[in-house]
């Protein structure tokens, strides 16, 4: 066995080794459609270090970034082969691949880049934070009450958008020796205002139920993932009534650790498959697709882990169940919205059509949700948040100018950055 086990180990190991070539390849082939910015144009940036597979936490800012590109034209930098192929074709902004700290710091060096946004704590962000005449912002991939949402790592940039009054009461109470009222700005949830698109099927009299769930989580604290513990249940009885259509949309990462949950990820994804075979009218959408923001505005109920689906549903005004963690070890944070949702237990998912109906017409349910729709986002009219993340930006602009004009006799010494690219211990390489 330990012999199949290393067969298998350097199997895997040969195919990502062929798999980083063929990408890089195809990037190298690429790279001259996609020119650099023309120099000292750039006003903001986006930094991204990561690879493909968490793309969902830039493509959620890629409409409100093209919001803004009209006043401060804004340019996504990737590291990552396997993000920039990608990128390329969706982005609506430039999009500069920049694998090397040489190339960053040539482009750093040749623009007028006065804010950074990060969407996430991967450890390359501190290759770019050694920058010092320009804003490190931290904009995250969503509002939550993960602990992911409250780590010491906030300090690490000059400041954070966050979503509302309860992100600042969360970092209030974990954080210690952090200044709120000056690195945290709420804004809102600009994504919302670009919630949109095509429906893959046509409206009917069915509800339409979206299925969010999470992946499994890399350590016991953060296993809030249910397809395993109440996806197949919840989906079969929703598929076992005509009057309901079912939105799978689970995590990217789903089952990439945990082979039970990949194996209840599939179950779900065949039952979908065999309920549309069955009943031509049934439509029901195994969503994998990059865009987000449909699902949300188009389903009339959602369930979703302890993620930051919620708080995206939550945006939206609509009915929301979210699923109690399995796992006794999971860290849940009651003392927000989680402390008044509908929770779904394991034991409930087959009998998830009652929870539904529960949700959609209890008066105190509705009175639940515009409280803390209310609280994690302040004003959630069409437009205000987009207006308060523009706000934020005008109020870090003026900023990096007065301080552009108390330190302009400053002698401008070279940003050397102490670690290459070889030096990166503990990151993945493609």
């Amino acid at each position: 066995m330990p012999l199949l086990h290393d067969i298998k180990t350097a199997r895997k190991v040969l195919q990502n080794i062929l798999r980083s070539r063929r990408t890089r390849r195809l990037v190298a082939q690429d790279l001259p459609n996609h020119p650099l910015p023309e120099p000292g144009t750039i006003k903001i940036a986006l930094y991204f270090a990561d690879a493909k597979v968490n793309l969902y936490q830039v493509r959620q800012w890629l409409a409100p970034l093209a919001d803004i590109a009209g006043e401060w034209p804004v340019a996504i930098i990737s590291r990552s082969p396997s993000a920039v192929l990608p990128l390329w074709e969706e982005s609506p902004v430039p999009v500069v691949y920049l694998r090397q700290v040489a190339d960053l710091e040539h482009f750093v060096h040749s623009q007028d880049i006065r804010i950074v946004f990060y969407v996430n704590q991967n450890a390359r962000n501190f290759q770019m934070f050694r920058y010092g005449r320009m804003w490190h912002v931290f904009i995250n991939h969503g509002e939550s009450d993960k602990m992911y949402m409250t780590t010491n790592q906030f300090k690490a940039y000059d400041y954070s958008l966050v979503a509302g009054d309860a992100a600042i009461d969360r970092l209030s109470h974990k954080l210690w020796d952090f200044d709120l009222q000056k690195r945290a700005i709420p804004i809102g949830r600009p994504q919302a205002d670009h919630f949109a698109g095509e429906l893959p099927y046509t409206p009917d009299d069915r509800t339409v139920v979206l299925y969010a769930p999470t992946w499994e989580g890399d350590r016991a604290a953060a296993a809030y993932g249910s397809i395993a513990s109440h996806g197949v249940s919840l989906v079969k009885a929703l598929l076992a009534s005509t009057a309901y259509r079912v939105i799978y949309r689970p995590h990217p990462r789903s089952g990439v650790l945990d082979p039970d949950y990949a194996r209840a990820h599939r179950d779900i994804v065949a039952a979908l498959e065999a309920a549309n075979a069955a009943d031509a009218t049934a439509h029901h959408v195994y969503d994998d697709k990059p865009a987000l923001g449909w699902q949300l505005a188009a389903a009339d109920v959602a369930i979703t882990d302890i993620s930051a689906m919620v708080y995206d549903r939550l945006a939206t005004g609509k009915p929301i169940i979210v699923t109690r963690p399995a796992s006794p070890l999971a860290d849940v944070d009651e003392s927000g919205f989680l402390g008044s949702c509908q929770w779904l237990t394991a034991d409930q998912a087959g009998a998830v059509i009652d929870v539904i109906d529960r949700v959609q017409n209890d008066p105190d349910a509705r009175a639940t949700l515009d409280f803390w729709a209310a609280r994690h986002f302040g004003d959630t009219t069409q437009g205000a948040a987009t207006e308060r993340f523009r706000g934020a930006i005008r109020h870090l602009m003026g900023e990096w100018e007065r301080h552009r004009a108390i330190h302009a006799g400053d002698r401008l010494d070279s940003e050397v950055d102490p670690f290459s690219d070889d030096d990166d211990e503990g990151v993945p390489r493609e």
